[in-house]
């Protein structure tokens, strides 16, 4: 017996080998974190429902302290966890398309940032539900500048 393709499955099919061209990976992202944070694990599941590879690394809260400024992410830009992707460095709840749009544009920058744990950011809460919030793009200097807007929901 031959099975058969839907249309609508081999619309899908086309649609997602469009999206991921041969040899082209996805960069794997390394969170480091506080063991105590609960709210990082929900940013882990968005990352790796993105397809993002993701490893993770606990440091207690001093060390990751430390960590944030070795990787040049100002205090005033904090959030609970920082994680770093091809050259770039994550502090907080940066959603996956802003990751992505990051690296494709690929700016001369630290990285990007959501300062504070913005209620409805990925592993924050329902995103339909969501506060306002921004995404900053770190500059190499410590300022930072918009980089996305996310409006309340």
């Amino acid at each position: 017996m031959t099975a058969q393709l839907s249309r609508r499955t081999v619309l899908a099919i086309l649609a997602v080998a469009a999206a991921s061209p041969l040899g082209a990976e996805t960069p794997a992202i390394h969170v480091v974190k506080d063991p105590d944070c609960g709210c990082c694990g929900g940013w882990i599941e968005h990352l790796r429902a993105e397809h993002f590879p993701t490893t993770v690394e606990e440091r207690s809260p001093d060390d990751l302290s430390r960590y944030k400024a070795e990787m040049g992410i100002p205090d005033s830009l904090a959030s609970c966890h920082t994680a770093t992707i091809d050259g770039y460095v994550l502090e907080g709840h940066v959603p996956a398309a802003d990751i992505r749009r990051l690296l494709d544009e690929r700016p001369d920058a630290v990285g990007l940032a959501v300062p504070g744990m913005p209620y409805g950011s990925p592993g924050m809460g329902p995103e339909a539900e969501r506060d306002a919030y921004d995404v900053l793009l770190v500059l190499r200097d410590g300022s930072a500048t918009l980089f996305t807007r996310y409006p309340a929901a």
